[in-house]
């Protein structure tokens, strides 16, 4: 059992929601097509009437030919036209209440899905580090699509009501006692068809959870298939999604034996109910039984009853296990209404607009974690100037990364204040303070499609010639000619048809675009031949003449070109200064340079041990 259930948790922004919150809601969807949604509720009342209609006709026609004594050929041919005039009405009419219904559903799910995507997309970055990005887009396809079957099941349930009122009403008219009788055993089939709703919200919700993982499993598959190739594990990642798909497997089977039990229990009883009415009534009918309760009725008149008691147990059933067909669409819809609802983690205090940015940057005293087992800030202070460049190194963990996601505000810090020209950033409207932004992540993300639509990604009104005349001023254009159709060629999907290099000029160029006034660079620590690395130090200049920036260093070239290196330790900074400075005090940054820096240029050994950059005048 626990196999079976594996993954299949609830999330921790996932919540519960009662059968009345989640219908209050799913209709609040309908009500901008009201017109629609009453069209089609009349038109299926119509279509009820019309089918209530036909045993009616044919009951009435029965009694005339009884009666008749001479030729009833001109009757049989009246009876026939008007069943077939009633059936071309029913089409015509049924095609009418479709399409609108269609329409109704299409825009629902399309607007639901539309606010599925918009809470995913304006999640915090925070949100995608706790949670598989495969469930997510489940929520939003998988689990939009359930909701729209179910609307469809929720507008011929309306019919079905529709039908059954009517049915009773017909059944009063030809035999009133017999129809009391009906109504007195009818409630049994509802409560039994209630009987099955918790059992199947439990089994759906669990489907879709399940659902989830093998989104999640073919997500990650697809992504890491080079990885899975590399290491020859291509078996092993078939068994794992076979393992996901086996357990979505069997809670759809037990989904399916719930949900298709309900039909037989409730055609068992409601058939129960019709063997007592046929009894009773045959005799009635056929024997002219006078009993104190029943009286005798004619054949045709016992013949309509028994056939619309026929069609009454059709809408009935349909109607009473609707509610446990429709947790199928509830537990659907209350996973997309828990993306909907789920709280951002970073939360602001205020809206003011950014038209502009000098580029200060302030930490004072800030706390910072994770969770509250991973402390990464303990207490950090750091002021960076207008147009100031600062390098930050140190070994993994030590809260580089931290650092630039904060002034990215794509985290919550729990303590202390972060000043941008000495506003505090959770007062800015963050739309406009992220467009003053250029960040340039240490894996390049490249969309599908052409260079210079990834350039223009960055501000995208920039014409052709200004990307052309942006690119050329790295290394004279020379970068352009390694590649096939220049601006023009296809980078593949994430740029899986450029080197690692080219990736970051590309990502490079969509920041120099865009001028930011603060630049943020988490530098790729991919090896890359010096022709690269010389146009992507050139094009790191022009950023950084006009911006303040923060740079996860890994490349020497880069250190010595910043203005001010932070090393920091355990979330605090444990020296700064100068490339040169830093050396001079052969403290912990002269003991990275050792490590990691030093192999990245020609060099010597001075007089001191230490490697030095060899210089023109050596």
């Amino acid at each position: 059992m626990a196999a079976v259930m594996r993954g299949l948790e609830a999330e921790a922004y996932d919540r519960k929601y009662s059968d009345k919150e989640l219908v209050q809601r799913i209709w609040n969807y309908f009500s901008a097509y009201r017109r629609k949604v009453y069209t089609v509720i009349a038109t299926t009342f119509i279509l009820s009437l019309m089918g209530s209609a036909t045993p009616i006709f044919i009951a009435q026609g029965v009694n005339l030919l009884e009666e008749q004594q001479t030729d009833s050929t001109t009757t049989v041919v009246i009876l026939v036209g008007v069943v077939f005039a009633i059936g071309i009405a029913t089409w015509g009419v049924n095609w009418i209440r479709r399409l609108r219904a269609v329409e109704v559903i299409a825009s629902s799910v399309l607007e639901m899905r539309k606010k599925a995507f918009r809470a995913a997309v304006e999640q915090d970055l925070s949100f995608y580090d706790e949670y598989n990005t495969g469930r997510v887009v489940s929520r939003i396809t998988s689990d939009t699509e359930e909701f729209g079957q179910v609307v469809t099941l929720s507008l011929d349930v309306i019919n079905q009501v529709a039908v059954s009122l009517i049915l009773i009403g017909v059944l009063f008219s030809i035999e009133w006692r017999l129809t009391i009788l009906l109504l007195t055993i009818a409630p049994l089939v509802v409560l039994a068809a209630l009987g099955f709703r918790r059992l199947a919200r439990n089994v759906t919700r669990q489907s879709s959870r399940a659902l989830g993982e093998v989104n999640k499993s073919i997500q990650e598959a697809v992504t890491g298939i080079s990885v899975a190739k590399n290491f020859r594990q291509e078996r092993s990642i078939y068994e794992d999604f076979m393992d996901v798909n086996r357990q979505a497997y069997g809670l759809n089977i037990r989904r399916g034996f719930v949900l298709a039990n309900i039909f037989p229990v409730l055609n068992t009883l409601s058939g129960f109910a019709t063997a007592g009415l046929l009894y009773f009534g045959g005799r009635a009918a056929v024997l002219g039984d006078q009993t104190t309760f029943f009286t005798a009725i004619t054949v045709a008149s016992w013949y309509l009853f028994i056939a619309t008691v026929d069609r009454f147990w059709f809408p009935v059933i349909n109607a009473s296990s609707f509610w446990s067909q429709f947790q199928q669409g509830l537990s659907a819809a209350e996973r997309v209404f828990a993306l909907i609802d789920s709280e951002p983690g970073v939360k602001q205090t205020g809206s003011e607009a950014v038209s502009q940015l000098n580029g200060e940057i302030a930490f004072k005293n800030v706390e910072f974690r994770y969770s509250e087992q991973e402390l990464v800030l303990p207490n950090f202070s750091l002021t960076i100037q207008p147009g100031e460049s600062v390098a930050l190194v140190g070994h993994t963990g030590a809260g580089k990364s931290s650092i630039i996601k904060l002034v990215s505000r794509f985290y919550e810090y729990q303590r202390g204040e972060i000043l941008i020209d000495g506003r505090n950033l959770r007062d800015l409207d963050l739309s406009s303070y992220r467009e003053r932004l250029g960040i340039v992540s240490q894996v390049p993300f490249l969309f599908d499609g052409t260079v210079a639509e990834n350039i223009r990604y960055g501000r995208p009104d920039a014409t052709d010639a200004e990307i052309l005349e942006m690119a050329q001023r790295i290394g004279e254009g020379e970068w352009l000619e390694t590649l096939p159709e220049g601006l023009e060629s296809v980078v593949g999907e994430r740029g899986s048809r450029l080197s690692m290099g080219q990736r970051q000029l590309v990502a490079l160029m969509r920041v120099l675009i865009a001028r930011p006034q603060i630049f943020i660079l988490d530098e790729a620590t991919a090896s890359v031949d010096p022709f690269t690395e010389s146009q992507i130090q050139q094009a790191l200049d022009l950023i950084m003449q006009q911006t303040t920036a923060i740079i996860i260093a890994h490349r020497l070239s880069t250190v010595r070109n910043c203005d001010r290196i932070i090393v920091l330790s355990k979330g605090e900074i444990i020296e700064q200064g100068s490339h040169d400075e830093l050396i001079a005090q052969d403290g912990d940054y002269a003991d990275l340079y050792q490590t990691y820096f030093r192999h990245q240029s020609l060099s010597y050994i001075d007089e001191k041990g230490w490697d030095r950059e060899a210089t023109a005048a050596d």
